[in-house]
């Protein structure tokens, strides 16, 4: 009986007669040969069909099949060294499925309004293929790393009644009888999950109503939120650091057809799991861009023009230390010896990518917690819960969260954040 595989098993059945469902991306025909571009979902490969080796129907077929049509494929393994993928199949048996008609996109040049209009098919590409498997990968290697240093997932809620950081860049709506914003973090509820559990992580969906047309924003993402009970914020970097050479280091090691996809030079991936990264303070970061002539002044916040130069300055992902209060929100703790600054931190992803990870040490203190609430005008009631952390057995402790759309887009080496999510939702568009 012959067997049924994927395309990406293909390596292990050289040489051996296999069955394959796949859909057809492209093909050519010269003569008494047929050259048929086919794919999976696990990978992409070439069948080749000889005039001689087929029945006269088999050969027919294979050069009147349409592009994305799908079909069993029956056929010999062959390994293939001018391939990328390596491997393909000798094609003895095509059995259609389904058919396909004026599949609209083509090999020409498409526009990205279109290619985004068609994003349900858009995702069938090679590069965007690559992209997603890249991500799973990253979700995998999340998980596993976190479990593995003794971490509990946590799911925080998505309807919320308040806004760790202001309700100005949150989409409202009507919860039954009273206001509620869609998450735009989890933190302030794995904060209660550290103080029950240790060390926990979360990780899902936030948004921001953010009118924001730039490559690097969407309005709906998904963050990676790990929080941890009597730690510091020097030990919080530490992790922070490992958690992405782990990333790196997983994409690497699992992803190389991927890569080699999407031209991603893996020489340049490798220096970013060197640890430690480097560290430059808020202060030394606004001398840096004085320096180099651009009108940066203490006390500014960041902008991409700013974090794209500090983070060409060096090799690896950098860590900008102690942000001043007035940019950064209201649960950060005080600078020990500057009451200026917040211990906090984020870490800007090399090649001109920017912030990737914005985290810091947590107020403890319930005086100075419910203060820093009053002073930015937040309605006390909707975080009595939040205060009581600090009533109850409250302890040193610090968090970080990592945008996971522009960690894959630095990984990934892509333009935008659109490519890195499977439907990207941005100030113009809510479909498909």
């Amino acid at each position: 009986m012959v067997k049924q595989i994927s395309i990406v098993d293909a390596k292990d059945y050289v040489d051996q007669e296999v069955k394959i469902g796949v859909w057809l991306t492209d093909k050519r025909s010269s003569g008494k040969i047929a050259f048929l571009q086919l794919r999976d979902g696990s990978a992409f490969f070439q069948g080749v069909v000889l005039k001689n080796e087929v029945s006269e129907e088999t050969f027919e077929l294979s050069k009147s099949l349409r592009q994305e049509e799908s079909m069993w494929i029956t056929g010999t393994i062959h390994k293939d060294d001018r391939s990328h993928f390596g491997y393909e199949i000798q094609v003895s048996d095509i059995e259609p499925i389904g058919g396909s008609e004026d599949y609209p996109i083509t090999n020409k040049e498409h526009g990205t309004e279109f290619l985004m209009d068609h994003r349900h098919l858009w995702l069938r590409s090679r590069r965007q293929n690559a992209i997603m498997h890249i991500r799973n990968e990253m979700i995998n290697a999340t998980y596993d790393f976190f479990n593995e240093n003794g971490f509990i997932k946590m799911d925080p809620p998505i309807f919320t009644g308040s806004a760790p950081e202001g309700t100005t860049e949150l989409f409202h709506t009507e919860y039954f009888d009273t206001d509620a914003y869609l998450s735009q973090s989890g933190q302030l509820y794995a904060e209660a999950g550290a103080m029950a559990l240790g060390k926990v992580f979360t990780f899902g969906p936030t948004f921001r109503a953010e009118k924001s047309k730039t490559r690097r924003h969407l309005t709906e993402f998904w963050m990676i939120e790990p929080e941890m009970a009597f730690m510091h914020q020097e030990q919080s970097l530490e992790i922070q650091e490992r958690y992405i050479a782990y990333l790196v280091q997983r994409v690497i090691d699992n992803c190389e057809y991927q890569l080699g996809l999407l031209d991603r030079d893996v020489d340049t991936l490798k220096k970013y799991t060197k640890l430690p990264y480097p560290h430059v303070s808020y202060d030394e970061a606004v001398e840096m861009l004085q320096k180099a002539g651009m009108d940066t002044k203490w006390g500014d916040d960041f902008g991409a023009p700013e974090e794209q130069y500090i983070s060409e300055q060096f090799e690896q992902p950098v860590f900008i230390l102690n942000f001043p209060k007035s940019i950064k929100p209201f649960y950060m703790k005080p600078h020990p010896t500057d009451e200026r600054l917040y211990v906090c931190a984020d870490l800007l992803a090399p090649e001109g990518y920017g912030e990737i990870i914005g985290g810091s040490e947590r107020e403890t203190d319930f005086d100075k917690l419910e203060a820093e609430i009053k002073k930015m005008g937040l309605n006390m009631d909707d975080y009595q819960w939040y205060l009581d952390l600090r009533r109850y057995g409250s302890v040193p402790h610090s968090g970080f969260g990592l945008g996971f759309e522009r960690a894959i887009t630095w990984i990934c080496h892509l333009d935008h954040l659109r490519e890195a999510i499977p439907f990207p939702r941005m100030i113009n568009r809510l479909r498909p």
